[in-house]
């Protein structure tokens, strides 16, 4: 096992990439870029910081684009984490490598100095300062967290040899040379950085990474098993707020205990009401007598009226479910209102202030 890198001694930076629409995640990120949505009861990201903390990070810089400004309203100068937080915005979109180039010039750390870059929409339990501590000691330009998948094939893979060396950087293939795949956490040589080119649009996994592995530079791969989930789309991004709930992933951001579920301040739930799964209850959310709700996140200010369903969901800011309405792996935007017998089921979306009269008719997105 590599020995931990001392964090604390090096005040290691780290940059994290915010800036992408969360097209996936439509509605829910109409209003709200997708590392900012609630999740186990804070912002997404407030767990990523709060890890990154724990680790021994002491300086962030956001690499934004997206609605930029509503970060720094979110968590200002980053004390509330032991943080020091800075924000840099893309005018226009540059690709993962371009945005890490450009929020370099916020960096205060030498040209030798490691430096993490996170992605703002992955969960993860990895051992950050182990994966820092392997790029120390063999002295790498870059150490990508890799971990194993059921179906890499749904991915582009990532070969290493004995060594840990990575050796290619393959696109989707029906059949994978490996199950392992890119995890989206990245230690850089700082000079590494300052080599892209400036300015410019740049894919890290199609031009920085295969162009170091060509040139023979010493690119790693930092391999385990620890929990890991890419909360890009609805069904993932549930299952990740419910896994936090749940203790499945460890997070010091979270605003209680583990457990069925997290009803936040404010929020209202009858005792016949049935709530499991690692359900989220927002604040102000009223959950009626007889509902059941599972593995679900409600937002602020919602309500479940007696008798409904919700089930793997997320229902908006204000939303209203009413009485009798079943709803299961959906998506309410804010202030929408499904009516009585309305049983919407399978990827269905409802959009922010869409009214559902009553009905018996079953919705999904198969039509």
């Amino acid at each position: 096992m590599t020995e931990s890198y001392s964090t604390e001694a090096a005040h290691l930076e780290a940059i994290l990439l915010v800036g992408g629409q969360g097209t996936r995640l439509r509605p829910l990120t109409l209003s709200t870029p997708k590392p900012l949505l609630p999740t186990a009861g804070v912002p997404f990201l407030a767990h990523q910081l709060a890890r990154a903390h724990s680790f021994g990070v002491r300086r962030v810089v956001f690499a934004t684009s997206y609605r930029a400004s509503m970060f720094a309203e979110a968590f200002g100068d980053g004390s509330a984490f032991g943080l020091s937080l800075v924000y840099i915005t893309e005018e226009s979109p540059l690709g993962t490598g371009g945005a890490i180039r450009n929020a370099a010039r916020a960096l205060t750390s030498g040209p030798d100095a490691p430096i993490l870059v996170l992605n703002g929409d992955i969960l993860s339990g990895h051992d950050i300062s182990e994966q820092v501590g392997l790029h120390v000691a063999r002295r790498a330009a870059v150490t990508l967290h890799l971990t194993e998948v059921d179906d890499p094939s749904r991915f582009g893979c990532v070969p290493t040899g004995e060594d840990g060396r990575v050796t290619a950087f393959l696109e989707k293939t029906p059949n994978p040379v490996t199950n392992r795949i890119n995890a989206g956490c990245y230690v850089f040589q700082r000079s590494v950085i300052d080599q892209i080119p400036e300015g410019q649009v740049v894919s890290v996994e199609r031009e920085t990474f295969p162009g170091l592995i060509e040139s023979g530079e010493l690119v790693l791969g930092y391999a385990d098993r620890s929990y890991w989930l890419d909360v890009g789309t609805p069904a993932a991004f549930v299952q990740g707020s419910c896994d936090l709930v749940l203790g499945r992933l460890a997070s010091p951001a979270l605003p209680g205990p583990c457990g069925e579920s997290l009803a936040l301040p404010g929020s209202r739930v009858s005792p016949s009401a049935k709530i499991a799964g690692g359900t989220v209850i927002g604040p102000g959310a009223v959950v009626e007598s007889d509902a059941s709700v599972r593995g679900s996140v409600l937002y602020a200010d919602c309500v479940v009226e007696s008798g409904a369903t919700v089930a793997d969901s997320v229902v908006g800011v204000g939303a209203h479910i009413a009485s009798g309405a079943v709803l299961r792996d959906v998506v309410i935007g804010d202030g929408a209102y499904v009516g009585p017998g309305n049983e919407l089921l399978a990827g269905a979306r409802v959009w922010p202030g869409v009214r559902l009269p009553p009905r018996a008719v079953r919705f999904s997105s198969d039509g």
